[in-house]
């Protein structure tokens, strides 16, 4: 009987993904440090194969996190979708907040908010 795909393995994926960006690192450059490929990481990011307890481990130590931050309960929606893992999970994410963080001033980040607003509008449109 093929092995059940989780929600949490899905959630769990999708952590190690959003802190593993968040460190700017590869999907090879973390699985060379826990001894798996980057395919394997890609399947674990993607809730596609469950992390054993010691990988889990291993995973948690390379990206200096506690394994209890990967399995943290959000603010979920009732079908347990955490919309804040799944924004962070996306590429460039962590990197578009921490300059937004180091802009000064309020107009600028207001006007970096709207440009992405507008990104984004058109981009729905094409």
């Amino acid at each position: 009987m093929p092995k059940r795909i989780e929600r949490v393995d899905v959630l769990v994926g999708k952590r190690v993904r959003a802190y593993r960006l968040a460190r700017r690192m590869t999907q090879s450059a973390l699985g060379e440090k826990i001894g798996v490929t980057f395919q394997q990481v890609q399947k674990y990011e993607n809730g596609t194969n469950r992390m054993g307890s010691g990988r889990l481990k291993k995973v948690a130590t390379v990206l200096d996190v506690g394994i209890a931050a990967l399995f943290a309960e959000g603010e979920n929606d009732q079908s347990g979708h955490d919309p804040w893992t799944e924004i962070l999970s996306q590429t460039y994410a962590g990197r578009l907040l921490e300059a937004f963080v180091a802009i000064p001033e309020n107009k600028q980040r207001l006007a970096l908010v709207k440009l992405a607003e507008v990104l984004g509008e058109r981009a729905k449109r094409s």
